[in-house]
């Protein structure tokens, strides 16, 4: 197939490279840096790069690596370059929004619209942090429109091809509600947790626990600032959710109450034993 990637950040970047590594895949990519564009073709991590987007016309499978307002614009103001029937799909970290905007911009014009997100990524950002392993056994989600088409099947085939480990089909709106759990509000935990004035001063004093909570901290802001106003719903609930049980703690240990914060410590435990197993 003739596989477009438009956006050569992190995930861009290594779809391309796992594509290349592990199919006989041609792959055209499209970027606004033409110095990451250079890097992608001298690595081999791109064929051809994508001029003009009457290009888009020959392709099988589009893949757009944007952020989430950008990825709707792209493919809004792209839908008549589109290879008729052929198959675009998203990474982006949210879903409801994505996909109430371009479903019907598909249907009307002749491609296939897939809502994807590969969940893989890094605390580092951009070509250069790309690698054609990042989605090994990971998860890829995708909420189509049709779950049972013959384009499912193909990006779901192409995905465990490149590496990923399962593939998971929900409804935009679920898969909304779960990321703000799973991804978002950890990110928002590790960024107030190294807000603590004494953060700076860890060195000497932290261990795995300081460098674990605040690893997702390491944060790409105008990225992550626009997946949490645009999932503002279900991630409010999340921190809510946090909040209250942060409160629960706060009013054991200030009461000097063992016997609640053991049970409220012992709940946590047995809850974690059973979510891995």
């Amino acid at each position: 197939m003739n596989i477009a990637i438009i956006g050569l950040g992190l995930i861009g970047g290594s779809l391309a490279k796992a594509i290349k590594l592990h199919t006989g895949h041609k792959v055209y990519a499209a970027d606004k840096n033409s110095d990451v564009l250079s890097a992608a073709v001298d690595c081999g991590a791109v064929d051809a790069i994508i001029s003009d987007t009457k290009q888009l016309g020959i392709m099988d499978v589009v893949i757009v690596c944007l952020y989430p307002g950008d990825t709707v614009d792209y493919v809004k103001n792209n839908a008549g370059n589109f290879k008729s029937g052929g198959i675009v799909i998203d990474t982006c970290g949210i879903k409801s929004d994505v996909c109430c905007a371009l479903n019907d911009v598909a249907a009307k014009n002749g491609f296939c619209f897939i809502g994807a997100h590969p969940m893989a990524g890094s605390e580092k950002s951009g070509f250069s942090a790309s690698k054609a392993d990042l989605f090994d056994g990971a998860s890829f989600i995708i909420t189509p429109a049709d779950g049972s088409s013959p384009a499912v099947n193909l990006i779901s085939d192409l995905a465990l091809q490149i590496g990923f480990g399962r593939v998971v089909t929900a409804a935009p709106e679920y898969h909304d509600k779960m990321i703000a759990l799973t991804s978002q509000l950890p990110h928002v935990l590790a960024c107030s947790y190294v807000l603590d004035a004494d953060a700076e001063h860890h060195r000497g004093f932290s261990g795995g626990s300081f460098r674990d909570v605040s690893r997702v901290a390491e944060i790409n802001d105008r990225l992550w600032s626009e997946l949490f106003i645009e999932n503002s719903e279900p991630l409010i609930e999340k921190i809510d959710n946090l909040i209250n049980n942060l409160s629960l703690f706060k009013e054991y240990i200030s009461r000097g109450d063992s016997e609640k914060l053991r049970c409220l410590l012992a709940s946590a435990r047995a809850k974690k034993e059973s979510i891995d197993k």
